[in-house]
């Protein structure tokens, strides 16, 4: 299976909170997302160059209760980078996961969705996406030069040659550094 990095994830209690969280340390607006339908989520993006980008995501308090994803469930205080997801060619579910069929306008993906709601490794290890031959988020984005410096991942293996994702060992925190115009921003 090749993987690829699509996007992270940064999860808050409200999508207001959660874009102010962001503004106030990127300087920069999120786009609208949308709704993830039988989730129990919504979401903003930010572009992290072709083919990648930020999510902020949070409860969507119009959805019926379910195990919420990236661990939402009796999520409590200040946003936080919750997990990662991979582009992965073919998609195969990992054990204690379930690959759903999403669409939403012209955009349609299968995803690998725990099945307690709880990201594999506390947000270590990747959910898997694909999205098909259709377009991808980042192709609607402005891109504002922000990109995707590094990304600390507390595990001891991963198959995956992106040099930007770094083994750091069970133990330590799961960051995210992104940079824009030579500032960085550890989150």
């Amino acid at each position: 299976m090749s993987l690829s990095f699509d996007h992270v994830a940064i999860a808050a209690r409200s999508l207001s909170e959660g874009a102010d969280w962001l503004r106030a340390r990127l300087g920069l607006d999120l786009q609208p997302g949308g709704r993830h339908p039988g989730l129990g989520t919504h979401n903003m993006l930010l572009s992290l160059g072709p083919g990648e980008y930020l999510e902020l995501i949070a409860p969507d308090p119009d959805s019926p209760d379910r195990p919420r994803w990236f661990g939402l469930d009796g999520f409590d205080g200040p946003p936080c980078v919750a997990g990662w997801v991979a582009r992965a060619d073919p998609l195969t579910a990992p054990p204690g996961t379930d690959i759903a069929t999403a669409t939403r306008g012209d955009l349609s993906w299968r995803i690998t969705l725990p099945r307690a709601g709880q990201m594999p490794r506390d947000g270590a290890q990747p959910m898997l996406i694909d999205w098909g031959t259709g377009p991808h988020p980042s192709d609607r984005l402005p891109d504002h030069g922000m990109r995707l410096a590094r990304l600390t991942l507390p595990l001891d293996r991963l198959d995956l040659s992106d040099r930007r994702l770094m083994l750091t060992g069970a133990g330590t925190p799961l960051t995210l550094t992104l940079t824009r115009d030579g500032t960085q921003v550890t989150l």
